[in-house]
């Protein structure tokens, strides 16, 4: 996993940063998160309201977004909390990007169920395009990242796009995803085997058949 840090403080930063406010739409989203906890307990939103601050600088910059020390500022002021509280959250989740990214954040697993079933050749598809681990590209298109199991073994390898998962992957299905993403197409995500919609199996399940088509009650069998 590449190092994690804050990025900068610097004028350049606040100049940008340092007015930031939810829009409409993202603070009807927070207020909404707040309201899910007791009166007094509201910073237990902190972790819903990086998300949607994130988000937003992300639609702001036609990226997947960042947390600049001024957003998480904002973010400590709204919910009445000290800003390293704030920090503390954001740095502990990977969820949380704490510099720049690009318009797509790949996060390629290299955890050995995947590596084992070939990440190194998606890694590899990663690198054709010029994407360095730790770094954006120049066109600001791709930000790589190699993670620590993301849970998908049982469909590995896979990698985490922005949202999306994109599992039982190869060095060709994963340049099919990059090529799709790039062209300003939507990817199907989960599974690339063809034939397996979900962890099922390679060429169909082996066990509670009658359960493909309809939902069978087993337990007079038992």
């Amino acid at each position: 996993m590449a190092d994690r840090y804050i990025y900068p403080d610097s004028p350049e930063l606040r100049e940008r940063w340092g007015k930031f406010a939810f829009t409409t739409a993202w603070e009807d989203k927070a207020k909404a998160a707040i309201a899910r906890y007791p009166e007094g307990r509201q910073k237990s939103a902190v972790m819903a309201l990086l998300d949607f601050a994130q988000r937003q600088v992300g639609e702001e910059t036609e990226t997947q977004g960042w947390l600049p020390i001024p957003v998480m500022e904002y973010v400590a002021a709204y919910l009445g909390m000290p800003i390293i509280r704030v920090v503390e959250v954001a740095t502990f989740y990977t969820m949380y990007n704490l510099v720049p990214v690009g318009k797509f954040h790949v996060q390629v697993c290299g955890t050995t169920p995947c590596w084992l079933r070939g990440s190194d050749a998606v890694m590899e598809s990663c690198k054709k395009r010029g994407m360095k681990k730790g770094h954006t590209t120049e066109d600001g298109l791709w930000t790589l990242t190699e993670v620590e199991c993301m849970g998908n073994c049982a469909s590995a390898p896979m990698v985490q796009i922005n949202d999306d998962n994109y599992e039982d992957l190869t060095g060709e299905r994963m340049d099919a995803v990059l090529d799709a993403l790039a062209a300003g197409e939507t990817p199907k995500a989960g599974t690339q085997e063809p034939g397996r919609h979900t962890v099922e199996p390679v060429g169909g399940p082996t066990t509670l058949t009658k359960m493909v088509d309809a939902n069978h009650d087993y337990r007079s069998d038992w």
